[in-house]
């Protein structure tokens, strides 16, 4: 039973790293006011008459903070990655020569940055609903080892550590939200 147990606990601190790397991910695609490469990390581009993300056919860099510059890898590919940048919900304008695409970040308004802050906020609260929902199934998991006949004790030293790993993930998610909203309300 004890290896059982063990089980779920390994199991559960798998599920909550993934559920805080998906969290970091989300928060990595919020524009913080800086140029990022990331932040094309949703955009695709007809390849050939296959949907592909820009990264894959492309280098993306940003050479100061206020810029992007996409470089296709084919030079017929400049005007397609533009045409895709402009149907996207980016808000932003291409600007092609023959080698690539710049893009030109704007200064963010102060509303701008209010939402972008709500957004953040929301992609925490949906990480912090996973990592509930995680420890919810691995409690109802250690109850049912319960009725197996593991020990009561051992059962309830479990769940002090599904809680305690639960309250440690809970925290990092925090963390990483404040880190995300300063980024963003830096001028």
């Amino acid at each position: 039973m004890d290896e059982e147990i063990q089980f779920y606990l390994d199991e559960l601190a798998e599920s909550m790293s993934k559920a805080l790397a998906h969290v970091n991910v989300e928060m990595s695609r919020i524009r913080a006011g800086k140029a990022s490469p990331a932040m094309l990390d949703g955009l695709r581009v007809d390849y050939y008459g296959t949907s592909t993300p820009v990264s894959q056919i492309a280098t993306i860099t940003a050479p100061d903070a206020r810029s992007l510059l996409i470089k296709p890898w084919e030079k017929n590919m400049v005007s397609e990655v533009a045409k895709a940048i402009k149907n996207s919900d980016l808000g932003l304008n291409p600007v092609t020569d023959a080698d690539g695409v710049r893009l030109n970040i704007p200064a963010m308004t102060e509303e701008r940055r209010r939402e972008l802050v709500k957004q953040a906020k929301n992609e925490s609260e949906a990480g912090k609903v996973r990592v509930r929902g995680i420890r919810k199934d691995v409690n109802e998991s250690l109850r049912k080892l319960l009725k197996e006949g593991a020990s009561e004790d051992a059962i309830k030293s479990a769940e002090e550590k599904v809680q305690k790993t639960t309250d440690n993930y809970i925290a990092e998610v925090d963390r990483t939200l404040s880190k995300k909203e300063s980024e963003i309300m830096t001028i």
